[in-house]
C-alpha cells in the first residue's frame, strides 16, 4: 500500500546487488512511494549483481561510482541533481564489506591492510559521501541520510570480526556528522541497526544461519525482515520524522532490549534433560 510518502522527493540509493539486498527492498519502496531517484554502486558490485533490473523497475538512472574515490562521489551528486533536477532529499547509504570475515581471519590476528580497507569502504565512505554532499550544498533542508548498520558495533559477536570496529566508526560518524550538518542546512543523519537479515552479504557470515535462527528466538517480534527494514528507512526519509537525527534506531523485534527469552531458557532446560 502507498501513502505518497515520499511524493516528490529526489534520492540517492546506494548497494542494491540483488532482489535479497535490503537496499534493493528500499529502491522499490520509495519508489511504491511516488520517489524519484539515482542508483548506484562499485563497478565491480554492479558486475556480479542486477542493478539493471531496478533500475527498470523504478524507472531510475544507474550512476556508478567508488564510495572510496571522494571525485567520483562528488560527480554522483552532481550528476544526480542535475539528473533529478534539484537537490537531493533522501540518501541511503548500504555500503558494507570486509576482507577478513571473507578470509576467515579471527579477530586477534587481523590483517591490518585488509581492516583498513574495510574501514574505508565500509565507514569513511559514509563520511565523504556527507563531506561532498556538504561541500556542493546537494541537499535540501530536513533532507535524510541513513546509514545501515548492526548491533555487533554495541555487542560482541566472535564471528563479526573486525566490521564490529567499522560500524562503530559509522554510528560515530553519523552523530559527529549529524551536528554539523543539522546546524548547517537541518540536515537528518541517522543508523538504523537491523536485525540480522538473509541477504547474499549475510548469509556469507560463518555462522550467520546459527545466529540468525538465535535472534528470532530472542526477538519477541521476531527478526525484522528486510522488506520490514526498507518500510522503516521510508519512514525516515519521510517528512514525518523530521526531527529525528544523530540516532542510533534499532530496527531488531526488540532483540537489542531482550537480556534472555523464555523460548531460549526452555531450549537450554530441555538440552539438560
Amino acid at each position: 500500500m502507498s501513502y505518497n510518502l515520499l511524493k516528490g522527493k529526489r534520492g540517492i540509493i546506494t548497494g542494491a546487488l540483488d532482489e535479497n539486498s535490503i537496499a534493493w527492498k528500499v529502491a522499490l519502496r520509495a519508489h511504491e512511494e511516488g520517489a524519484v531517484f539515482v542508483l548506484t554502486n562499485a563497478p565491480i558490485a554492479m558486475r556480479m549483481g542486477e542493478i539493471n533490473k531496478l533500475a527498470e523497475k523504478t524507472g531510475s538512472k544507474i550512476i556508478p561510482a567508488d564510495a572510496t574515490n571522494m571525485a567520483e562521489i562528488e560527480k554522483l551528486f552532481t550528476d544526480s541533481v542535475e539528473h533529478l533536477g534539484g537537490k537531493i532529499d533522501f540518501v541511503l547509504h548500504s555500503i558494507g564489506m570486509s576482507v577478513n570475515m571473507r578470509k576467515d581471519v579471527g579477530y586477534t590476528e587481523l590483517n591490518y591492510d585488509y581492516f583498513q580497507k574495510g574501514i574505508d569502504i565500509s565507514a569513511l565512505s559514509f563520511h565523504k559521501m556527507l563531506a561532498a554532499a556538504y561541500k556542493l550544498d546537494a541537499l535540501n533542508e530536513y533532507a535524510s541520510v541513513v546509514a545501515l548498520s548492526y548491533m555487533g558495533a554495541q555487542r560482541t559477536y566472535p564471528f563479526y570480526t573486525d566490521m564490529a570496529d567499522i560500524k562503530a566508526m559509522l554510528e560515530s560518524i553519523a552523530r559527529s556528522f549529524g551536528y554539523h550538518y543539522g546546524l548547517k542546512k537541518k540536515v537528518r543523519v541517522n543508523t538504523v541497526s537491523q536485525s540480522p537479515t538473509k541477504t547474499k552479504a549475510g548469509s556469507s557470515i560463518k555462522g550467520f544461519s546459527e545466529f540468525y535462527d538465535f535472534a528470532e528466538m530472542q526477538s519477541p517480534l521476531g527478526n525484522a525482515s528486510a522488506e520490514d527494514c526498507a518500510n522503516y528507512c521510508v519512514s525516515l526519509f519521510s517528512d514525518l520524522t523530521k526531527m529525528v537525527t544523530m540516532q542510533n534506531l534499532y530496527h531488531d523485534g526488540g532483540y537489542s532490549s531482550t537480556g534472555v527469552s523464555q523460548e531460549q531458557l526452555n531450549a537450554l532446560i530441555e538440552k539438560q534433560k
